[in-house]
């Protein structure tokens, strides 16, 4: 991990591996989503609202996923002070964003025609609506603290204390009586799930990962490139 603490040998590794990520990216979405319009069949309830599912449930598993990563990346930031962990927890929160809002708003459209509604309080929806209040907080802090060690600062322990809802969040359907559906994927006892959609899910599953891999690449890289025009116009400053 210490070979990635130098900025600019990160900012190397990034621009070497980022063609590689993006073709990957691309080649996944390419067979997810045959997968998902095509090859997986129609759902005997829901009909072909059941492709949704498949747009859906990666971004929420990627919701949690992106919070998890800016948890630990404060972690690191305060145990290690891994020069980079605050830029890559920084970095994560709006893409972590916009799949937490990406899972909300197709679920709201999938929910409207199986439960008749496109919003209900149930434990699973509130738990996630408040991680999107977390996202939003969280990348609230950095724009509104000019001084970015205090703003780090602040940043870290809103991450770490955040991270208490991901298992509210993943926990809830269990925990209490909820409209959500249980765990179909990932269980003690195996996908329940079909695979001719199973596949396709998790092919999806894979190609939002690498997604987020080459936006956050791309977003580190831009972070670190503004804190070194941020400092040098602070040297400029200085010499006057």
């Amino acid at each position: 991990m210490q070979q990635f603490a130098n900025p600019t040998r990160f900012l190397k590794i990034a621009n070497a591996s980022l063609p590689y990520v993006w073709a990957v990216t691309a080649l996944l979405f390419a067979i997810g989503l045959y997968g998902a319009l095509l090859s997986a069949p129609a759902d005997y309830q829901q009909g072909e609202t059941v492709r949704i599912m498949f747009v859906h449930v990666p971004a929420a598993w990627m919701a949690l996923f992106v919070y998890t990563v800016m948890a630990l990346a404060s972690a690191l930031a305060i145990v290690f002070r891994h020069p980079l962990a605050d830029v890559a927890a920084k970095a994560a929160a709006p893409i972590g964003a916009v799949f937490c809002f990406l899972a909300l708003a197709t679920g709201s459209l999938w929910g409207k025609p199986m439960w008749g509604a496109w919003w209900v309080w149930d434990a699973r929806l509130t738990s996630m609506f408040v991680l999107m209040l977390l996202y939003v907080g969280y990348i609230a802090i950095w724009q509104a603290i000019e001084e970015p060690g205090r703003a780090a600062l602040i940043a870290r322990i809103v991450a770490l204390v955040g991270f208490v809802n991901i298992p509210i969040v993943k926990f809830s359907v269990d925990w209490w009586n909820s409209l959500h559906q249980p765990a179909s994927v990932f269980r003690m006892g195996g996908p329940t799930i079909d695979r001719s959609m199973l596949w396709p899910l998790l092919v999806m599953g894979l190609a939002y990962t690498f997604l987020f891999l080459a936006l956050h690449l791309v977003s580190i890289r831009s972070e670190i490139t503004q804190r070194k025009l941020r400092n040098l116009r602070i040297a400029r400053s200085g010499d006057r």
